[in-house]
């Protein structure tokens, strides 16, 4: 088998533009369960910080 490498450069993407609004709205609303899951994580890290440095 010949294993050859190609190099693949992306130079332009041809979209409509309320495609392309549409999918920023979709990529704005699948990142609020991020968002929420860590800060979710900060304020347990935190809480558990805080709870073992206080005096």
């Amino acid at each position: 088998m010949d294993s050859e490498v190609s190099k693949v450069e992306v130079t332009d993407i041809k979209m409509p533009f309320l495609s392309m609004v549409w999918f920023m709205v979709k990529w704005a609303i699948a990142s609020i369960p991020a968002i929420i899951i860590l800060w979710l994580l900060f304020v347990m890290f935190g809480g558990l910080i805080g709870g073992l440095t206080h005096i």
